[in-house]
């Protein structure tokens, strides 16, 4: 199924054979219809030292059926999309950094399984997030009817967070929701000040964002948009109210990093929500 022609963009699912990663490709049938591109079903089978002919046989056989149980869920929709299928072999890392060099997008599950390796697909999904070559979804949860739930977008004071800015506007247009645009801060000595401290910190922030979203001409309705400054980190505010956000987005580079997003912590605090992760790529030189 790779002939070897030059990929065109598209948005990429990495299919495992998991729940998750169905899940991750019922989610990304909007982001292909909305940029009218294929969707890219990839399929990556981890060599095998020593594999026999016949273990290749079986390996392929397992692929084949994944993808087309993916297909089978997406044609299930009955969304106009275009779907694409590509069984590869090496690494799913390396194969899907490789695909993600023409894609749009490139989504995974937040939990899978490597057929091949047993390896958790958390250490592929954070290599994705740091190396990608474009956004990369990383997909908790998918409920099409649920329109109410929050996209978050984490806003600092870097030129990057306009691309997250202009990011999460798209998403919550497209998904219906309402956006909120949240600024953290962790400085210890003003929380020992106590609470009305920390509170008028927060009002300080909180005015600065709302100039921000003004200034940068992204200000939409009151009822639409929400700034918010919090005192902690985002694990944290993720944390306590995943259960009412469907999606936040955060730059590659934002200062406390990818890790303590996708990485067990956080991860743990969000299993069993539909809080799934968009990590956006830095911003193009001119």
């Amino acid at each position: 199924m790779n002939d070897g022609a030059v990929p065109r963009p598209s948005v990429v699912v990495g299919i495992d054979g998991s729940r998750d990663a169905l899940t991750a490709a019922l989610w990304a049938i909007d982001e292909a219809v909305l940029r009218d591109i294929p969707l890219r079903l990839v399929y990556a089978i981890h060599p095998r030292p020593g594999a026999t002919p016949e273990d290749a046989a079986r390996d392929l056989a397992v692929a084949d059926t994944a993808v087309r149980m993916a297909l089978i869920a997406i044609e299930s929709t009955d969304k106009p999309v275009k779907v694409e299928i590509e069984i590869m072999q090496g690494r799913p890392v390396d194969m899907l950094l490789e695909a993600s060099r023409a894609a749009e997008m490139t989504c995974i599950g937040a939990i899978g399984i490597g057929t091949a390796t047993g390896v958790r697909l958390g250490s592929t999904a954070l290599a994705l997030a740091n190396n990608s070559h474009g956004p990369v979804a990383i997909i908790r949860g998918f409920d099409p009817v649920i329109r109410n739930k929050a996209v978050v977008v984490e806003i600092d004071a870097s030129a990057e967070s306009d691309v997250v800015l202009q990011r999460g506007i798209e998403e919550a247009q497209l998904r219906h929701a309402p956006l909120v645009a949240i600024s953290t801060w962790r400085t210890e000595a003003d929380s020992r000040n106590g609470a009305g401290a920390v509170a008028e910190q927060n009002r300080v922030l909180t005015t600065a964002l709302t100039r921000r979203l003004a200034r940068s001409g992204h200000s939409r309705p009151q009822r639409d948009v929400t700034p918010m400054a919090v005192h902690g980190s985002l694990p944290a505010y993720l944390a306590e109210h995943a259960r009412t956000i469907q999606l936040v987005i955060v730059s590659r580079r934002r200062p406390h990093g990818i890790a303590e997003l996708v990485g067990p912590p956080c991860s743990l605090a969000l299993h069993g929500t539909d809080c799934s992760v968009l990590i956006c790529e830095p911003m193009r030189p001119l």
